[in-house]
C-alpha cells in the first residue's frame, strides 16, 4: 500500500506541475486519496529516501526536481488494485447490475476481494457521494449520475454557478498557482493527453477548475463545485474514452488563465462560459459512449 500511495502521489506532483520546493502537507494528501494521514506519512518517507521529495525538519516534505522521474524509475508499485476494483463496482452501478441493497459480504464474494479492499473501495465511493451505509445492514448505491442527461445537469449547474465566481469583488488568483495550472496544461498538450490515465485527466480537469473558483474569495462557491466534481466522476471517467477533444480544453484553460492574469475577469468569465457550454456540446457527441 505504501508503494503504491507513493506511485500515486507522485503521479500528482508530475501531473500538476507541482514546482520544486512546493510544500506537501499529510493532510491535503489524505483528502485527495481518501487514506488516513499515517499511510500518507510512510508514503512520503519512501519518496524522500528516493531522492524525489526532501524533508526538512520540523517543516516537513518538499518537492524535489521530478520532472524526468516516474513510479516505475523509482522502482514502485504502479498497479493499483484498488482502483481496478473501483472501476468494475463503477461499471456495474452504471449498467445497473448491483442490487440494492448490497451487502458487504455479496460484494466481497462478487469482486473476490478480501474486508481491507473492499473497506477502501467503499470509502473512496462513500467520499464521492454515489453510495453510502444502510444503517443496519449493506450499502445503498445512489440513482444518480447514471445517465447521460444527470451528467449534463451538473454542468449546467456549473455553468450558473463558475463563470459569477470569477467576478467576486475579492477575486485573486496567486500566480504560483497560475504557474502551476499552466504547467498542467502544456504537459498534456506535449503528449500526456493520449498517456495519462482516466484518473489522472478527470484530476486534472477538476484542478483546473477547482484553483480559479478557489481564488474567488467566497468559500460557498468552491464548496458547491466540489460536491459537483465528487457526484460526476462515475460518467466522466467513462467520457474520457474519447479524447480528441482535450487538446481544445486545454487551449480554452490556457487562454483564461492568461485572461485572470492580465486581471479581464469579465473577459475571463465569459470565456469560462462558452468553455463549458462546449464541454456540454461535446457531451452529445459522445453520447453512445455514455449509454454504453
Amino acid at each position: 500500500m505504501t508503494e503504491r500511495l507513493a506511485a500515486q502521489i507522485l503521479e500528482y506532483i508530475r501531473g500538476s506541475g507541482l514546482p520544486v520546493g512546493f510544500h506537501l502537507t499529510a493532510q491535503e494528501l489524505s483528502e485527495r486519496f481518501s487514506v488516513s494521514r499515517f499511510p500518507v506519512g510512510l508514503a512520503l518517507q519512501l519518496l524522500a529516501s528516493k531522492g524525489a521529495l526532501t524533508h526538512q525538519r520540523n517543516r516537513g516534505y518538499f518537492v524535489s526536481d521530478v520532472k524526468d522521474t516516474s513510479p516505475e524509475s523509482l522502482g514502485l508499485a504502479v498497479r493499483d488494485e484498488s482502483s481496478s476494483i473501483y472501476f468494475r463496482i463503477a461499471e456495474d452501478h452504471l449498467h445497473g447490475r448491483l442490487p440494492d441493497p448490497a451487502s458487504e459480504a455479496y460484494l466481497k464474494e462478487t469482486y473476490g476481494i478480501t474486508k481491507a479492499q473492499l473497506s477502501a473501495v467503499l470509502g473512496r465511493i462513500a467520499q464521492e457521494g454515489w453510495a453510502e451505509r444502510r444503517p443496519g445492514y449493506g450499502w445503498s448505491f445512489s440513482p444518480m449520475l447514471t445517465t447521460p442527461e444527470s451528467l449534463e445537469q451538473t454542468y449546467r449547474v456549473r455553468l450558473a454557478l463558475e463563470p459569477a465566481a470569477l467576478l467576486e469583488p475579492m477575486y485573486h488568483l496567486n500566480p504560483e498557482v497560475t504557474a502551476r495550472c499552466r504547467e498542467a496544461e502544456l504537459r498534456l498538450l506535449a503528449g500526456a493527453i493520449e498517456t495519462d490515465s482516466a484518473d489522472a485527466l478527470h484530476e486534472r480537469g477538476v484542478r483546473f477548475h477547482e484553483a480559479i473558483i478557489g481564488a474567488s474569495g467566497n468559500p460557498f462557491f468552491l464548496e458547491a463545485v466540489r460536491r459537483i466534481n465528487r457526484v460526476r466522476r462515475l460518467l466522466s471517467y467513462r467520457s474520457m474514452i474519447d479524447r480528441k477533444r482535450y487538446r481544445q480544453q486545454c487551449e480554452e484553460h490556457l487562454m483564461i488563465l492568461d485572461l485572470l492574469e492580465q486581471e479581464r475577469n469579465e473577459d475571463a468569465s465569459q470565456a469560462l462560459r462558452r468553455h463549458l457550454e462546449h464541454t456540454i456540446g461535446n457531451l452529445q457527441a459522445i453520447r453512445p459512449i455514455l449509454e454504453h
